[in-house]
């Protein structure tokens, strides 16, 4: 527990004390949305560059309170963490510590979601599959808090096979390339008709010119680098986003 984490450019690994790391808009521009960034790496590293920062970054400029999420890695040589305990745990907790501070960062506490990258993506579809109630006798006040995510980003996520779908489930942003491997290119369009049987509302897009790991990175001129204009056109339709407080002001 001692250990430092292990960076290496912009992955870090060997995590055993899991974080939050915030990016907040101004007091001006915050529109009260709030996003929890669930890196991917297979487990085994978090990518917190093309699926992190800058994203938080990009978000923050754009109104929206993001938070940046280490994981515990239960594919880490020798590892003794599980994806549904500790990596889950982590995940919770995070969504909880957000929703905690939702007066202090000026945060809206019913539109607070999570986005997660491939590995990532697995952590946002369970939490929103399996969220758990806070505890009001709880010493802990943000373990008082619900763990559910208002809406989550589903940004080519592995263990499609995985998911379910029940009616009241969160709003649910899809994105992924066409040339990804099957279990994301054809697995997520199953996941897709689940949502719509159930009548979850979901938007989903495929990029066909994209495979696995886009990302964002800032200054893209690819579609597929663009998605998340298009989440937050979604977030808007959905009403979970006020563009207006998110353009410039006019002269």
């Amino acid at each position: 527990m001692n250990e430092p984490e292990t960076v290496e450019g912009t992955n870090v690994s060997n995590v055993h004390h899991p974080s939050i790391t915030p990016y907040l808009p101004t007091p001006e521009t915050a529109t009260g949305t709030a996003i929890l960034i669930a890196p991917g790496g297979g487990h085994t590293k978090l990518c917190l560059g093309h699926e992190g920062d800058a994203l938080a970054k990009w978000f923050a400029e754009h109104g929206i309170a993001a938070f940046v999420m280490r994981y515990r890695l239960c594919r880490e040589p020798e590892s003794d963490y599980t994806l549904e305990g500790h990596a889950m745990d982590d995940t919770r907790r995070a969504i909880r510590m957000v929703r905690a501070n939702a007066t202090q960062w000026q945060i809206d506490p019913n539109r607070i979601g999570i986005v997660g990258f491939s590995a990532g993506g697995e952590l946002a579809a369970y939490a929103a599959m399996h969220p758990e109630m806070g505890d009001p006798k709880s010493d802990d006040p943000i373990e008082r808090q619900s763990s559910r995510p208002d809406f989550q980003g589903l940004i080519y996520p592995g263990k499609s096979a995985t998911f379910t779908v029940e009616p009241g489930m969160p709003p649910a942003f899809i994105a992924f390339g066409y040339h990804d491997r099957e279990d994301i290119a054809i697995g997520m369009v199953g996941v897709y008709l689940q949502y719509k049987a159930a009548g979850v509302p979901c938007e989903m897009h495929v990029y066909s010119n994209a495979g696995h790991g886009f990302g964002f990175r800032p200054g893209t001129t690819t579609a597929a680098g663009d998605w998340p204009e298009r989440l937050c056109d979604w977030l808007v339709d959905t009403k979970l986003l006020k563009r207006n407080t998110m353009e410039p002001t006019q002269p």
